[in-house]
This record gives C-alpha cells, sequence and structure tokens, in this order.
C-alpha cells in the first residue's frame, strides 16, 4: 500500500482496474485508491503478470501492507505469502511504493536503509533538494525532517521513516533527480556503504551523480552566533518561517533560531524583536536557492547603453506550468465565448451581505457561487474527455487559480454548489493564504471538476485562459467597469464585467457553452435567485 499524500496511514483500495492474470506494463494504473484525502490512481512501477492482489475493493489497510505481487506468469509466490505479512515481501514493497522510503532487497548491511526521492504529488514525476537540514554523519531519528524537497506543485518537507546515522546524500542542494532516485542512505554508524548507492541503482532507481563521504568525515560547517547557515550564506528556516519573515520585513541573519541544528521556526520569527540581535550579527542580502526572496534584494548595476540579461533556473512549478498548460493547448481543441453581465444588482447585493458581522464577500465568491449552480443546470460543461468515454461529474468542485511567486495553482473548493457564499469567501481566502505560504496540500489542488481564473483586480477587462485539464471549460473574469449602457431605451452609468468561457470542444458545443453563460448571467443580475 503505497504512501500517496504526507499525511496518509492506510488507504482503501476503490477499484481494482487489474485482475490476476492480467499483463501489466510499466504504467498501467493497478488500481484506485482511496485516501485521507481524495481517490486517487496508483500507477505499476514494474511489468509482469498480477500474480496475487493482497487488498480487495472495498478493503482498508495501513501503509506498507500488502497490496500485490507481480511478477513472472506461473511463478510460485506460496513462500511470500506463507507469513501473510507485508514485511516478508520486501521486493514487492519495493516496486510498489514509490513514495516512502526504500530498501533494496539484497546486498544491504545490516540495519541500512536506502531512503529514495519519494512521490509526494499523484503528479510529480522528479523532485529538487531545496534544503538539507541533516548532514553526513548527524544522527536521525524517526520523524526527523530530513529535507525540504520542491515538488511541481510546492516545497513540503520530508521527514525519515528510520532511525540511524545519515551515511550518505546522493541528491545535493539545488539539483533534480527522478522520483525513486537515491536520496540517502541512513544505518548505524560506522557502516560501510560502499558500493551501495550504485548497486541499488542498477536495481532500478537512477540516482544523479553525488560525492559520497564516509561517515566519519562530516562535512565542515561554519557557526554563526545568529542563525545556522551552510557555506554557501543560506539560512536554515522552514518555508512558512521565510514567508513570515519577508512578510514582516524581518532579515533572518538576525533570527536566533531554536529548532534542530539551529533551524528557524514559525515561532522564531514571531517572537523576534530588534532587541535580540547579538553584535556580531551582520545584515546581508542571503541568498537563497528555493522559491522565497532574499530580504534585501541587489540590482545589479548595468551601466547605460550596455546588455544585460541573466538565467534563473526554472523551478519545479514552473516546468510542470509549462508541460500541463502546452499538453492542455495543443491536445484540446478550445473556442471561446464571451458575454457582458451587468453588475449593479450584485454591487448593491454585496454591500449588504458584507454589513452582516464578521462576513466579507468579494465579486470573486459570488461568480464561484453562481459557476457552482449554473453547472447544476448545465452539467456538460462540468465534464471530461477520455478517448473511450466522457464522464460527467454530477458534483461540482471548482477550482479557484491563485497567482504565486512561482507561478500559478488552483486550489480546488470541493462540493461547492452546497457551500454558502459566506463559506465560500472563507475557504478561498483560507485557501489563497496557504498558497502563498507554499502550504497547500497536493490533496487541496485536487480534483477540480471546473475552474474560475480572475484578472479583473489588475483592472484587467477581458482575457482568455488556457483550460485546466482535465477539465471542460475554464471562465476568465474581467474587472468591473463604470460605462455607459442603455436601459430602457435611455443610455445611463451602469457597472458592467465581462466573461469569457474557454470550452473543450470534444466535450461542449457551442449552444451549450452558451446556455451555461445565459444561466451565469442570470445568476449574476439577479444575486438573489442564489439565495433560493
Amino acid at each position: 500500500m503505497p504512501r500517496l499524500s504526507d499525511t496518509m496511514t492506510e488507504g482503501t483500495v476503490a477499484t481494482w482496474l487489474k485482475k490476476v492474470g492480467d499483463k501489466v506494463s510499466e504504467g498501467d494504473i493497478l488500481a484506485e485508491i482511496e485516501t485521507d484525502k481524495a481517490t486517487m490512481e496508483f500507477e505499476a512501477f514494474t511489468a509482469g503478470t498480477l500474480l496475487h492482489i493482497g487488498i480487495n475493493e472495498g478493503e482498508t489497510a495501513p501503509v506498507d501492507s500488502l497490496l500485490a505481487i507481480i511478477g513472472k506468469e506461473g511463478e510460485d509466490i506460496s513462500a511470500l505469502l506463507s507469513g501473510g505479512n507485508a514485511t516478508e515481501v520486501t521486493e514487492s514493497k519495493a516496486e510498489t511504493q514509490p513514495t516512502t522510503e526504500k530498501t533494496q532487497p539484497t546486498a544491504l548491511p545490516k540495519g541500512v536503509t536506502v531512503v529514495t526521492m519519494p512521490r509526494l504529488s499523484d503528479t510529480m514525476t522528479e523532485g529538487t533538494v531545496a534544503t538539507w537540514l541533516k548532514k553526513v554523519g548527524d544522527d536521525v531519528k524517526e520523524g526527523d525532517i530530513l529535507a525540504e524537497i520542491e515538488t511541481d506543485k510546492a516545497t513540503m518537507e520530508f521527514e525519515s521513516f528510520n532511525a540511524g546515522m545519515l551515511l550518505y546524500i546522493g541528491i545535493q542542494e539545488g539539483q533534480s533527480a527522478p522520483v525513486d532516485s537515491v536520496l540517502a542512505i541512513i544505518g548505524p554508524a560506522g557502516t560501510d556503504i560502499t558500493g551501495v548507492a550504485e548497486n541499488f541503482t542498477k536495481g532500478g532507481a537512477s540516482a544523479p551523480a553525488a560525492t559520497e563521504v564516509t561517515p566519519s568525515l562530516a562535512p565542515v560547517t561554519t557557526t554563526i552566533p545568529v542563525a545556522e547557515t551552510t557555506a554557501s550564506g543560506r539560512i536554515f528556516a522552514s518555508p512558512l518561517a521565510k514567508q513570515i519573515a519577508k512578510d514582516k520585513g524581518i532579515n533572518l541573519a538576525q533570527v536566533k533560531g531554536t529548532g534542530e541544528n539551529g533551524r528557524i521556526t514559525k515561532s522564531d520569527v514571531e517572537n523576534f524583536t530588534p532587541s535580540n540581535v547579538t553584535p556580531s550579527a551582520v545584515e546581508v542580502s542571503q541568498p537563497t536557492t528555493d522559491n522565497s526572496q532574499p530580504t534585501t534584494v541587489v540590482k545589479p548595476f548595468v551601466p547605460a547603453g550596455e546588455k544585460f540579461s541573466e538565467e534563473i533556473k526554472n523551478s519545479q512549478m514552473r516546468k510542470t506550468i509549462a508541460r500541463r498548460l502546452a499538453e492542455s493547448k495543443f491536445t484540446a481543441p478550445h473556442y471561446y465565448l464571451t458575454i457582458e453581465v451587468s453588475m449593479d444588482e450584485a454591487m448593491k447585493s454585496r454591500a449588504v451581505i458584507n454589513t452582516v458581522p464578521d462576513t466579507k464577500v468579494s465579486f470573486n465568491d459570488m461568480v464561484v457561487k453562481a459557476c457552482a449552480m449554473a453547472l447544476k443546470k448545465h452539467p456538460q460543461v462540468n465534464s471530461q474527455w477520455r478517448e473511450d468515454a466522457m464522464i460527467i461529474n454530477h458534483h461540482v468542485n471548482i477550482g479557484v487559480a491563485v497567482a504565486v511567486e512561482d507561478g500559478l495553482v488552483v486550489p480546488v473548493l470541493n462540493f461547492t454548489d452546497q457551500m454558502t457564499l459566506s463559506q465560500i469567501g472563507a475557504a478561498v481566502k483560507d485557501l489563497a493564504g496557504k498558497a502563498k505560504n507554499k502550504k497547500l496540500t497536493p490533496a487541496e489542488m485536487e480534483g477540480s471538476t471546473f475552474t474560475v481564473s480572475n484578472l479583473g483586480m489588475f483592472g484587467i477587462q477581458s482575457f482568455t485562459s488556457i483550460i485546466n485539464q482535465p477539465n471542460s471549460a475554464i471562465l476568465s473574469v474581467g474587472a468591473i467597469e463604470e460605462k455607459p449602457v442603455v436601459k430602457n431605451g435611455q443610455i445611463v452609468v451602469g457597472n458592467t464585467m465581462t466573461l469569457t468561457l474557454a470550452c473543450d470542444h470534444r466535450t461542449v458545443d457551442g449552444a451549450t457553452g452558451a446556455q451555461f453563460l445565459q444561466t451565469l448571467r442570470i445568476y449574476l443580475e439577479n444575486p438573489v435567485t442564489m439565495l433560493a
């Protein structure tokens, strides 16, 4: 049973897509696994024949339980099944669990564990080590944070599931590697691990070139009285601590870390006052290799008339955005429908709603609510395309595009049609805050059936968006403009907003998209209908 989210402790098999005796190719979807956050497809990482199913549909089992055995057709697996325990099938576990630490089935010294690049989201294919929080020679306890891993969606802390000494680091800070590459080796102090990483790589994982350090030769670090740093000047701090420091304008070089190995935590930043600065502290612009900005940004001096450019390494998020948008644009036949909506009544209604204590509703919240109700009336727009069938979703999960420092993320409001305006407002605010602090979990960005993208706050009148697949449509929301309009044959001052619906023509025909927009207009121009 794989760990498909950072908090998952057990999983339920929702559906088996293969049965015993079926041929399995690498990349085939074996089953749909229901986690604590979502139902996700689980793919095979090896080829062969499905010889045994250990957890039937509807059954729940802890992470690392025996899910299945894949091997050669007709192979005798009675010895593997005799104990009825997944701990006796080390090789099968190594093949089917891409998201936790992997133990090489052969030639490993006693007590040694090979830690591989974890799969921290369902779309993650490679990860980048943003920060190592342990160095070779450090003792590691179960639950200690080993490193911060930058995925295609967020920077997440990766904890150890084993205790011992960190004997080897296979992927250095700033380096990227595919899922299942050798990340580190943990074992008893003094263990000879010569050739372990190489043998493990030959066994299936692919590790990038790395410098092996013997346990007795830990890297030399310079102790700084204020905060723990690497030789390059990097400060050890949690992503949340960095974001809070950035928001408050605090120089992390002045903050004393109370966490493990001098790591700066959220509470260190929140409790920081200038009086805490020691005489030896020096204000510097700290270079970073993650997505956070340094406290002081020094722009290079460029003499007049001279050309200047710089190269910025693409983050995992930026790579994924580029890949997915290109796939969407060039595989889904996009077309666009534009409509202008009067927002006079919406503005009056919003003003009244926001007089209620502890209630804050935005125009975007009203658009999201109207979309949810319109989708219930036009489920064809709430669909997705598959080569063999069209999936019509009768539940409404709206994704709300949020701009972050490194690109764009789309947190999802599950069952949006069942939420009130104030609930939508609170949920969007919470998810947007998490997005900007890089605290969104993969589960909070999965399962959308429709997407809303709003650039109205930037004064953009209208624009077109690329569909967030597997959705069939995305709504682009422009700014509310005050301008002359014709009402009852008279020119008066009115407030209008332009909406543009991008549709996938494979699932949504022009008339269907137009009818959806007509219904959306009715809800927005008569907000009282959204309260029915």
